[in-house]
This record gives C-alpha cells, structure tokens and sequence, in this order.
C-alpha cells in the first residue's frame, strides 16, 4: 500500500512552493492509471484536482481507498455546465431578457480546472486522515447515456449522495442498490438542478431584494422607507 506524506516543503531554488505530498498523490494516479487520468490541478498547500476517464472511475475510488488510504468520503456531487438559458432569472434590466420565456442566446460551455468534455460532470472528495491530506476527482458524465458507475461498492457513505445527484440531475448510477428518490414526490417531471429547468415562479417575478425592497422600520419615504 502507498502511503501519502503530509510534509509540504518549498523549493530551495525558487520562491514557488513545492507540495510534496500533493505532487506525490499525483504521480501515484498517473502511475496506476496512466492516460486515464485526463487533467490535474495543483494548488500548493491548499487542494488537488484530478478528472479521470469515465470508464475508470470506480478503479479509481478503489485505488484511493486502498491504495492511498483515502478512505474518508467527504461528498459527491454533478456540475451542469450548460449555460442557464434564462439568464439569472433575477431581473429583466439586469439580465437583458429577451421577449417570451426570457431566453437569450446561447453562451459557450466552459468548464473548471481541470477541463472538461461533457455536460455534466461529477465531482467527488476523499480523504486521507493519516496524511491530513484530500483530493476532489472529476469525472465526465457521458452526454448519451448520462450514466456512470457507482460508488457505493467502494465507499458506503455514496449513497446517498448517488441518489441525490440522480434526483436532481437526471444521472444513473450502475451498480446502485436502490437508486430512488429523496426529496421529491414520484410523479414530479423534470431534474431541479439543471440549468434548463424552468424556475417559472423567477421568471413571472424578478427575484425579492432587487425591486420589491422594503425599508427599516422609522426610516421616511424620501430615505427609502415606510414613514410610519
């Protein structure tokens, strides 16, 4: 088994820090996994970013467990990095609205450190309470199937973050014993989280705090507020 170092030490040559133990944790993925993992980050003395290939990500949860002692799972989530066609749904002056539903065009779809090739992404953080030391992996969802191994075969506190992010954003975890809702009623259309669900109500009423302000108790009109 691997073991991580939690020694940080700059380099004597240079002023730029030098994160052993998170440079180390890096080369141990790119040792095991090679091409699969597909973009890294490297915050010195703060955080690691992985993205490994989809059809990688359990082996690679499983390495971390075992391999490098991460065996705290700390959360799971998805991103959506589709451009809200609804602006921000806050205020028409403020968003430049257009007529009807309030679209406007379609910006480009960027994604974080790390890049990306898809839609969604998944992005989960594990850590190693021997070395003091955690690491976020992000992993692409693919846009055809929106489907993606489980993890709760390799850390049991996924599931229910598995049934959250598949509640949510319309992702299927294979493997899952019992991938069901949590929140929302069964009949309920549509995933909350993504950024092409409609929030009618925003889009009917600018959001509370922009123009429905209401002013402290005592303070006159002319000063924004209630005379009383």
């Amino acid at each position: 088994m691997s073991r991580l170092s939690s020694t940080d030490t700059d380099s004597p040559e240079s002023d730029a820090p030098v994160d052993t133990a998170r440079t180390a944790l890096l080369e141990a993925l790119a040792g095991e996994f090679g091409d699969a993992v597909l973009g890294t980050h490297l915050d010195p003395g703060r955080d690691v970013w992985a993205r490994v290939h989809t059809d990688a990500w359990e082996a690679v949860g499983r390495f971390l467990r075992d391999g490098l002692d991460c065996r705290y799972f700390c959360y799971l989530s998805a991103v959506d990095w589709l451009p809200s066609p609804f602006g921000r749904s806050m205020d028409s002056d403020v968003d430049n609205l257009l007529e009807g539903v309030g679209a406007k065009e379609p910006e480009p779809m960027t994604h974080g450190v790390t890049g990306g090739d898809t839609r969604f992404q998944l992005i989960a953080r594990v850590y190693s309470i021997a070395a003091h030391l955690g690491v976020h992996l992000k992993v692409d969802v693919p846009d055809d199937t929106h489907t993606i191994a489980s993890w709760t075969r390799v850390y049991g506190g996924a599931n229910w973050h598995e049934r959250e992010t598949f509640e949510m954003f319309g992702i299927t975890f294979d493997g899952h014993p019992s991938l069901r809702k949590l929140y929302l009623p069964g009949d309920f259309e549509g995933f909350p989280l993504r950024k092409d669900f409609p929030l009618v109500s925003r889009l009917v009423k600018p959001w509370p705090g922009i123009v429905d302000v209401e002013g402290m108790p005592g303070v006159a009109d002319d000063e924004g507020g209630d005379p009383s």
